[in-house]
């Protein structure tokens, strides 16, 4: 059995896990979130914690029940503490501004770049060159922080662009003659 899979889920106060045979809802003060659930892992709910097991013994069932253990773990996670992506913008005037849900870029093109924010989604602003993504859907948070670095990628000679504030950027020497 997939050792992700053989850990239970602790659910803690003020989350409400509702199961069902085709899909398994958690909703808590940081929203609601929802997930097909799968016919190859049988879910338990007993006392507060969720158990996942494979329904057979085959390679796909006990790959799909940590799978969906990770899933249904990060929902928890989502509406009790959500997720976060920071970015920073590097280069000389670059900046951005956060006017409700939408996001204006200033990146060195001749007009700016304005990004709509999808429900459930927050982004602000703490300074001009830093952007912080917040929303309860981990995957949702990672997706919009991507969409907004493809923007403008970190360039690989001087570093500017806009980048993940952990993401280190190896910069190339210039060709010499």
């Amino acid at each position: 059995m997939s050792r992700v899979g053989k850990m239970p889920v602790t659910i803690p106060a003020g989350v409400d896990v509702s199961i069902n045979s085709d899909q398994i809802n958690v909703k808590g003060a940081g929203g609601q979130l929802a997930i097909a659930a799968n016919g190859l892992v049988k879910v338990n709910n007993e006392g507060g914690k969720l158990s996942f097991a494979p329904a057979n013994d085959s390679r796909e069932a006990n790959a799909m029940s940590g799978t969906l253990r990770q899933l249904v773990n990060n929902m928890v996670t989502g509406v009790t503490k959500g997720f976060e992506k920071k970015l920073n913008l590097v280069g000389v005037g670059y900046k951005a501004a956060a006017s409700g849900a939408k996001l204006n870029l200033a990146v060195g093109y001749s007009h700016p770049v304005n990004i709509d924010m999808p429900a459930g989604i927050t982004v602000a602003t703490p300074t001009a060159t830093e952007i912080v993504i917040k929303g309860a859907d981990r995957q949702r948070v990672g997706q919009i922080a991507a969409e907004i670095r493809a923007v403008r990628p970190p360039e690989p000679y001087k570093g500017k662009g806009i980048r993940y504030s952990d993401e280190k950027i190896t910069i190339k020497e210039t060709k010499k003659k």
